[in-house]
């Protein structure tokens, strides 16, 4: 299965989101993932389906929108229709997880179920059959640039390698240069990256290092 970057717009500059949307486009993202955060299933506040919509007017790849809500059956339309292509929800949050996959997947799109570090992954093996990607957070979420939690790639192998999903199964949280290569081996195959992508001096030369590591330590695996 082919690695995929997905740089976090998280990390980007806000006041010049369009251009920053262009470059990492330009420099070989294969996907944009985008992050919202609601203040109460997690303690920031970042983006809802206004700005999806403007970044899905400018955006050639697919919009990968990773909601940290405690809501996510109620607000799934309006960020449907304001672009998301993959909504991907937490296994944690108080909504009914089979009403939420029911509801994107009669909208036409990809739906996904995301787990923190702390959560048993048993939890969403329940739902892997209806799932297109699982998200297994490397990290906290709430906070951009943390340090990764090499212990969930044993989540990463038990979904890929022991259960056998074929789905995309995405990593979040402090994927760089030094990380990608474990979690590609572990099974991953889709790579959110942040600070690691825009805080580098050359985007298509950090985006081309991770896509060639991954790349290589999933085929050794």
């Amino acid at each position: 299965m082919s690695s995929k970057i997905a740089p976090s717009l998280l990390s980007c500059d806000f006041a010049r989101i369009a251009e920053e949307v262009a470059r990492v486009e330009a420099a070989g993202a294969d996907w944009l993932h985008l992050d919202v955060m609601d203040g109460h299933f997690v303690p920031n506040l970042t983006i809802g389906p206004p700005v999806i919509e403007k970044i899905k007017a400018v955006a050639s790849v697919p919009c990968d929108v990773h909601v940290m809500i405690t809501d996510p059956l109620k607000f799934a339309p309006s960020y449907l229709e304001a672009g998301a292509d993959t909504y991907t929800f937490h296994v944690e949050a108080p909504d009914y997880p089979a009403g939420v996959i029911e509801c994107v997947k009669k909208a036409g799109k990809r739906v996904g179920m995301a787990l923190n570090p702390d959560t048993p992954v048993e939890r969403i093996k329940p739902y892997l059959d209806n799932l297109d990607l699982v998200l297994v957070m490397s990290v906290f979420p709430g906070f951009g640039g943390q340090r990764f939690i090499s212990d969930v790639l044993a989540k990463v192998r038990r979904i890929r390698y022991d259960w056998g999903y074929d789905g995309d199964v995405e990593i979040d949280g402090g994927i760089g240069p030094d990380t990608i290569e474990a979690a590609a081996a572990a099974g991953a195959n889709v790579f959110v990256a942040g600070s690691a992508i825009f805080g580098a001096k050359d985007v298509r030369a950090r985006i081309a290092e991770l896509r060639e590591k991954a790349d290589a330590a999933s085929a050794a695996a």
